[in-house]
């Protein structure tokens, strides 16, 4: 398998194969300049000249894929790409030339895709389940801030703080390097002053550093931890390690460490990021992770291809999923319940339905915030959660991801999907199944918990050609849960070609009066 990397300041290209025992393997590893950063943040656009480079790159690294025979190749793009206003030109283009579909992803994305790979990186070396820990990664677009709260992630958020950004942003270009650095610290400041107001900064215990320049720094000044992908670096020798950058321009830095001139460009601007970060954090010293978003990625693929997921991930993502909930007053018990049987049908109707295990979790978000468009109005509020989620970002869930999410949770009352529905329509065939089948389920579930008061918390599921029968145990009158369901179960019969049954056990029937009792 493959994955790509279009960032601002180059692209970069990693081969790897999934071995018998589960572990990856890299083959490959790739990296060609070129500047999309430097027109995008300047003109917002992405220029000619690099959309052409770029796209040559993409045809060299297209015909290393097949060599390699790579079954599965994910390209992405970041903030050069994401922030152009001609975006759609690029991907237009990949695609036609080099056989790329190339994905934008969001800044939650990033920081799902990073953290994923530095908890694999700290297995073993570094414990964060008990801890705050800041995640720092400073790309040549955006900084990226996540907090890690026991393990899990707390916040994320992006900001200006990328090395090409700063210095198209600031024309650097044209100082000598003393007032280029000068110039570079304040803006630095400023911005990292909203940051420790918004992030709390000062809470967290381990700062724990990713990117190419903080790897530049790391190999040259930082001390080895027990595996050699990790590395320390103390602040005062990162701050000395800057003033004493700060008097060379990027073409000595280039000459003097044998780097590429595109790398040395961007080391000054970056570490003064980390280091102003690292001061905000009031820690000593900060733990430099050689991984970058393209190990996130290969972990990602790895787990499409074995049909497993992260747990920690999921645990984010639902975390996630309530947070918002909370933002909009939803009933956090019946949001958790529903979700919670929803599933439970998902898993016991597997045969049945046959869709991946990557749609349990989309399932289980949608169940968790299928009522929150009552926050809006109680009056079409299935239609207001498909908006309120649309137009969220879910930590852990692709932007295409959430469409599916929003769609499922806005069927989960009245109508089914239609011809009508303009988003619906607007899903390729495979997402619009997905979606019927899923919101089948849902429905279903919500109306297990009509009354939201959580009264059935135990049911069996038998499901034969023609009918699917629950047997819920401990509730002897379902007389509101089977009129639910009676309005609810078209969709599943539609998606299944099954009607849905509900039964009590005779367990829950209720005592025979007394012959005694007047």
């Amino acid at each position: 398998m493959a994955v790509i990397d279009i960032g601002s300041n180059s692209i970069r290209l990693v081969v790897a194969q999934i071995k018998a025992d589960g572990a990856l393997e890299v083959l490959e590893r790739l990296q060609r300049p070129v500047r999309l950063g430097r027109s995008t943040f300047r003109y917002g656009r992405l220029s000619q000249q690099a959309m052409n480079a770029a796209i040559a790159i993409l045809r060299d690294y297209r015909g290393i894929c097949d060599t390699y025979h790579a079954v599965k190749v994910r390209a992405v793009a970041t903030s050069a790409v994401r922030d152009a206003s001609n975006n759609d030109v690029f991907l237009d283009r990949a695609s036609i030339a080099a056989d790329f579909d190339v994905e934008i992803i969001d800044l939650a994305e990033e920081s799902r895709l990073t953290v994923a790979a530095v908890r694999e990186s700290l297995k073993g070396v570094l414990d964060i389940s008990k801890s705050i820990a800041l995640v720092v990664e400073i790309g040549g677009g955006s900084g990226l801030v996540t907090v890690l709260k026991n393990g899990a992630i707390a916040a994320s958020e992006g900001y200006n703080l990328g090395s090409i950004r700063l210095q198209e942003t600031l024309n650097t270009a044209q100082e000598p390097p003393e007032r280029a650095t000068d110039m570079l610290r304040h803006h630095v400041a400023n911005v990292v002053q909203i940051i420790q107001r918004t992030m709390r900064t000062r809470d967290a215990q381990q700062f724990i550093a990713v990117g190419n320049d903080a790897r530049v720094a790391a190999r040259l000044i930082g001390k080895p931890l027990r595996e050699p992908d990790l590395y320390t670096l103390s602040l005062e020798d990162l701050d000395a390690l800057i003033k004493k950058w700060s008097k060379r321009t990027a073409q000595e830095l280039a000459r003097q460490y044998s780097i590429p001139f595109a790398n040395a460009e961007t080391l000054t601007p970056a570490l003064i990021a980390y280091l102003a970060l690292l001061r905000a954090c009031g820690t000593a010293q900060m733990v430099v992770s050689r991984v970058s978003i393209r190990d996130g990625l290969l972990l990602d693929l790895a787990h499409s291809m074995t049909g497993k997921e992260d747990p920690e991930v999921i645990a984010s993502t639902l975390q996630s999923a309530q947070a918002i909930g909370e933002k909009y007053q939803y009933d956090a018990p019946h949001g958790r319940h529903v979700a919670e049987m929803a599933v439970r049908l998902f898993d016991a109707l597997k045969a049945a339905h046959r869709l991946p295990p990557r749609c349990r979790i989309l399932l289980r978000v949608a169940g968790v915030l299928h009522e929150i468009g009552g926050f809006v109005s109680s009056r079409a509020h299935h239609k207001h959660s498909y908006y309120l989620i649309a137009n969220s970002g879910i930590f852990g869930l692709r932007n295409d991801e959430v469409e599916l999410v929003a769609q499922v949770a806005r069927y989960h009352r009245r109508s089914g999907p239609r011809a009508s529905h303009r988003e619906y329509v607007a899903l390729p065939r495979e997402q619009r199944v997905v979606v019927a089948k899923l919101a089948a389920l849902l429905r279903v579930a919500d109306a297990l918990d009509r009354g939201h008061e959580q009264r059935i918390k135990d049911f069996a599921v038998e499901a034969h050609s023609d009918r699917c029968v629950l047997t819920v145990s401990g509730v002897a009158d379902l007389a509101l849960e089977r009129n639910a369901l009676a309005r609810k179960a078209d969709v599943f019969e539609d998606a299944f070609g099954m009607k849905v049954r509900l039964e009590g056990d005779e367990s829950a029937a209720a005592p025979a009066e007394s012959p005694l009792s007047t």
